[in-house]
């Protein structure tokens, strides 16, 4: 059960120029660690993968690799919406020190529940590693359902977990209640962490982590003992800077964040802009507040 606790789904922080920042990258890798976490997922949504060559990312994941030295579980975010091409992608990676791939469903061309299934037997016949399902249906319009999901945890050994961003409760208790007992159900939204975790969730792939790990660990670690009054503490405690940060999209709320907490630059690549300096002004006040509260 490697996937129990706090995941985080890393950014990629930028220089001015847009080259990718490195030393930055080093610091936050860094911090995690120290701070907490459980595992590193690589290359997800939150990293602004999609707009990094096919040499970046390997950079991405090989500096992280050298940075993490076996520390933590490290999950490489790998999905698509050409099946084809995604497991001739699969064929020619290298999983040393990766312990999992974050397949996201695949999305724009809105496959039927059937193709979603066969999309993913295709990756597990092919995926060396464990697999964790995502489905996002915000960013998609393709969503996993709950008796698909069940149907590929069945069949299919290494389909290992989901990470569910849903919010539909209702389909999520449907797994809970329905999975085999070593299939991990986890939270892909921070601000529900904490309720998910009470009807049967393990965790979260969080994106406030790479401000708050300590935090949103010791969180999620006071909800999975059942100490919910501690860990409700911590949850009203941010949960304001969670809506905050993802009111104008991810990953541009959390850069602004880490900016303002000396962590990196504020920098995205196109299509992805700056927070409105509206929004910005918001954060930095309730990060005074988180300040002065946190101990």
């Amino acid at each position: 059960m490697k996937f129990t606790g706090t995941g985080v789904a890393v950014i990629t922080p930028f220089n001015n120029d847009k080259s990718i920042n490195f030393s930055a990258l080093q610091k936050i890798i860094e911090n995690l660690i120290t701070n907490g976490i459980n595992y590193l997922v690589v290359l997800g949504t939150t990293s602004e993968a999609a707009t990094m060559s096919y040499d970046e990312k390997n950079e991405v994941v090989n500096f992280i690799k050298k940075i993490n030295n076996n520390r933590l579980p490290i999950v490489l975010g790998m999905g698509g919406n050409n099946t084809n091409e995604l497991i001739e992608t699969i064929k020619t990676t290298n999983f040393s020190g990766i312990d999992a791939i974050l397949s996201v469903a695949p999305y724009y061309n809105k496959p039927n529940q059937r193709g979603i299934y066969q999309h993913y037997k295709k990756i597990s016949e092919n995926s060396p590693v464990p697999i964790i399902l995502y489905n996002v249906p915000g960013r998609t319009s393709s969503r996993i359902s709950a008796d698909t999901c069940l149907q590929l945890a069945n069949n299919f050994n290494n389909i290992v977990a989901i990470k569910e961003a849903s919010a539909d409760f209702n389909e999520i208790m449907k797994i809970i209640k329905n999975k085999p007992p070593d299939f991990q159900v986890i939270s892909g939204d921070d601000a529900l962490t904490l309720p998910l975790i009470s009807i049967g969730m393990e965790g979260v792939i969080s994106v406030i982590a790479n401000a708050f790990p300590k935090k949103m660990s010791e969180m999620v670690n006071l909800a999975l003992s059942n100490k919910i009054d501690k860990a409700r503490t911590i949850h009203y405690q941010i949960l304001e800077i969670i809506n905050l940060i993802f009111a104008e999209g991810n990953p541009a709320g959390i850069k602004n964040l880490l900016h303002q907490m000396d962590i990196c630059d504020d920098v995205l690549r196109l299509p992805l802009t700056e927070i409105s300096n509206e929004l910005s002004v918001k954060i930095e006040k309730e990060l005074k507040i988180i300040d002065d509260n946190f101990i």
